[in-house]
């Protein structure tokens, strides 16, 4: 019974039934629909980990970390670990690693608050503004290709759909919308 579960979620480039009826023909009562779309989206979403951002890699940044500069450049102003946490949906462990090697890069600063010496503010230095705005152009290009084959009205779809569950996991999850 194992090889008829190997690599079922995927499906690969199957769709529909051809996808779906290893597991049809052990569970003929179940409907194996969503396993190929959650499936799917954990391919694709291993596979952009995987080819990993390549104008970021050349930069040495992560996305994550890629991620943490850009919400303090889109905000514009100084924001808390708290916030960035928020922002980028990370935990607060990992945007205080991020912000350690990105504060030793000399691409943000960390200042504390006069008043409550517990919090922090973090900002992008001239360095770290200079880098976001350099990096964002190609990064954006990248991204375009990646997507190039899906078209406009199907990059709108996608974004629309992928937006709504998103709407819908994090309202059942209990996460915050930023």
């Amino acid at each position: 019974m194992g090889d008829v579960w190997a690599g079922f979620s995927g499906c690969g480039r199957r769709r529909g039934p051809a996808c779906r009826a290893p597991l049809r023909s052990v569970h003929p009562e179940l409907d194996t629909a969503p396993m190929e779309i959650i499936g799917r989206i954990n391919r694709c979403a291993a596979l952009l980990q995987q080819a990993e951002d390549a104008p970021l890699r050349r930069a040495g940044l992560t996305r994550a970390e890629f991620d943490l500069l850009g919400a303090l450049r889109r905000t514009g102003h100084e924001l808390t670990p708290g916030d960035l946490a928020r922002e980028t949906f990370s935990s607060g462990a990992a945007v205080t690693k991020r912000l350690k090697q990105l504060t030793e890069r000399g691409l943000a600063e960390r200042r504390g608050d006069t008043r409550d010496r517990r919090v922090a503010h973090v900002r992008l230095t001239d360095a770290g503004r200079d880098l976001v705005d350099a990096i964002l152009p190609e990064q954006l290009a990248y991204e375009t290709a990646v997507l190039e084959g899906l078209g406009g009205a199907g990059r709108d779809d996608l974004a629309a759909l992928l937006g709504d569950l998103l709407v819908q996991l994090e309202g059942r999850l209990g996460v915050a919308r930023a």
